[in-house]
């Protein structure tokens, strides 16, 4: 049994890097925004069918499917899922103009449960289109690698997982840091008034949280795709309660502890798995929210309940 928890912790790992990715949108609608998300989980579904049906649309682009070295997909699948990421975005954009907008001032609770129902229609509009039956990115089939010295088998798609969260993750930290949006970002954060007074424009402020939060969630969903073999309209529905512990542990509104919290939850659910069933994985997350919220409310890296 503790032979396995090597494989189990690389398994984490990549879990938890698709769940931070998940996480960062959470955390910065929240933070900008002042409301829960829980149509977040249905972008990501949304996302990863999106790419699945630009798939076919790059191929008569002349784009080739042929398989990027040891990985299961090419530059097909990759162009593909860029466009579905621009397509979320433009989609959630749209929701935010047609209802978000126009609801800000009803109050956190309004908002939330406007979420649950734009949740709901996502989901069965995919499932309505594609069914409920899961859909392949790629039937190909790929063989783990044994890496010896650590006792782990790892497939190549995987390490590409974890690559491109690692990237984005480092090219959202320059983001927020050092350009002028997202410092303007981080002071709506802090105080939205006083960033309105100080001359930012808090509406395009909200525009690149759309934007950011639902391109991370639909390459979010896509990699979820990649590393399970298929999606289904489920997806993000099944992930909701991971993100959220993760975001709750990280500290709700804080992007960075959205990306700790990721892999704090990705690696306790793959490692229980050595001791317990794997449908228990869910309750492992619940189990972390609960505990945090007890122990420390705000989270590990919080600034605010």
């Amino acid at each position: 049994m503790l032979s396995r928890i090597p494989q189990l912790l690389f398994y984490g790992l990549v879990s938890g890097s698709i769940l931070a990715l998940g996480g960062i949108g959470v955390s910065l609608t929240y933070s900008i925004l002042r409301f829960s998300n829980f149509a977040h989980g249905d972008m990501m579904a949304l996302g990863a069918y999106l790419t699945l049906a630009l798939i076919p649309v790059a191929g008569t682009l002349g784009i080739p499917s042929a398989a990027i070295g040891p990985l299961s997909f090419g530059p097909r699948f990759i162009v593909a899922a860029v466009v579905g990421m621009a397509c979320t975005f433009v989609i959630v954009v749209a929701l935010d103009r047609l209802i978000f907008r126009r609801l800000r001032k009803a109050g956190r609770i309004t908002l939330m449960i406007t979420t649950i129902g734009i949740a709901l229609s996502m989901r069965n509009a995919l499932q309505f289109f594609w069914g409920p039956q899961p859909q392949y990115y790629t039937a190909r089939i790929q063989l783990a690698i044994q890496v010896p010295r650590l006792a782990i088998r790892v497939k190549p798609d995987q390490l590409f997982v974890i690559s491109v969260a690692v990237l984005l993750v480092a090219l959202l930290h320059l983001f927020l840091r050092y350009t002028k949006t997202g410092k303007a970002m981080r002071a709506t954060s802090d105080n939205p008034s006083l960033a309105q007074v100080t001359g930012i424009n808090t509406e395009r402020i909200i525009l690149w949280t759309w934007v950011i939060g639902a391109s991370l969630a639909a390459l979010a969903g896509v990699l979820a795709g990649v590393e399970n073999k298929f999606i289904t309209p489920e997806l993000g529905w099944q992930m909701l309660l991971s993100i959220f512990a993760a975001v709750i542990l990280g500290g709700i509104g804080n992007p960075y502890g959205a990306i700790l919290g990721g892999v704090i939850v990705g690696v306790s659910e793959e490692v229980s798995t050595a001791f317990i069933s794997t449908g228990y994985k869910p309750a492992v997350a619940f189990g972390i929210l609960v505990l945090m919220l007890l122990i420390r409310p705000t989270g590990l890296l919080g600034r605010r309940s």
